[in-house]
């Protein structure tokens, strides 16, 4: 599954390098290229690395772009466990390290937003700027009233039991959250979930993702923790989708930030680099070009 061409997703520009990088007892498989300031793009659960294609064309002749996957899913290593987002961190770190990239810009999605917080977080010298899409933070601000959306029944579904009820059906279960989470489902395109289901059909990749949501009880003690410490004062740009979070994301991280300015990203639901990349784009373009 070659990142520079894969089917029903945006390659990476051909230029961009591929490696597998050794961080923090793991190794992450990683796609980096561009010149610049640099920028670490993070994925979320029902997605790899490989949503950033397009992203990260657009940004590579300003930026330096890096973009894993994290630990457990897409080609990245499977261990069988450290799925909490402070463990996730240190892998970001360790990849930073191996570039020699002392600080960076982050834009995260999903569980790249958690991950992305905790990172933010506990290297506050090594993030220049924060920008995070359509998901909410463990333990920060309305985090209870979230858990009640009965479109969140994954975040507690999980274990042993669960995993050999998808084996050999993960497509069954991924498309759920692909039709459920869409402005219009017809915009996860069909070759993008075939990509993505043989990814999460790899071995040890279910257990790795049921894992990510079973880690949500420590991120919350985690990230409490964090903010006891003081707010981020980085400038942060949340992101919702129209159908989605929408402004709703600025407001979560105006718990955990003193610098948060709200945008929307129009006509899309969650997975926003498949229904309006070109929205998308080009508000983060605009964040990180802000002097």
């Amino acid at each position: 599954m070659s990142d520079t061409a894969v089917t029903g997703v945006v390659p990476f520009p051909g230029d961009f390098r591929i490696e597998e990088i050794a961080t923090n007892a793991t190794t992450l498989h990683v796609r980096t290229g561009g010149q610049g300031p640099a920028v670490v793009l993070l994925h979320g659960y029902g997605e790899t690395g490989d949503m950033w294609g397009a992203m990260a064309a657009a940004l590579a002749p300003r930026h330096t772009v890096v973009v894993p996957d994290l630990r457990g899913m897409g080609l990245s290593a499977k261990p069988p466990a450290g799925f909490d987002k402070k463990t996730q961190a240190a892998d970001v770190a360790g990849v930073l390290d191996a570039l020699k990239i002392e600080a960076a810009a982050l834009v995260t999605h999903d569980i790249g937003n958690m991950v992305g917080f905790a990172f933010a977080a506990l290297y506050r010298d090594r993030v220049t700027k924060f920008a995070l899409i359509d998901a909410p933070l463990p333990g920060v601000g309305p985090w209870e009233e979230i858990l009640k959306n009965p479109l969140l029944w994954h975040f507690r579904f999980g274990g042993p039991d669960m995993e050999r009820l998808v084996e050999g059906r993960e497509r069954i279960y991924l498309d759920r959250f692909w039709n459920e989470f869409s402005a219009d489902p017809s915009h996860f395109t069909e070759a993008a979930r075939a990509h993505y289901a043989a990814l999460y059909a790899l071995p040890g990749a279910m257990h790795s993702g049921f894992a990510q949501f079973a880690a949500f009880d420590q991120d919350a003690q985690d990230n409490r923790a964090f903010l006891a410490a003081g707010k981020l004062t980085v400038p942060v740009l949340a992101l919702g989708g129209e159908k989605s979070f929408g402004l709703a994301m600025a407001e979560v991280m105006a718990f955990a930030a003193t610098d948060v300015r709200g945008g929307v990203v129009p006509g899309s639901g969650h997975w926003i680099m498949e229904e309006n990349p070109a929205a998308t784009i080009a508000l983060v373009q605009a964040f990180l070009d802000e002097s």
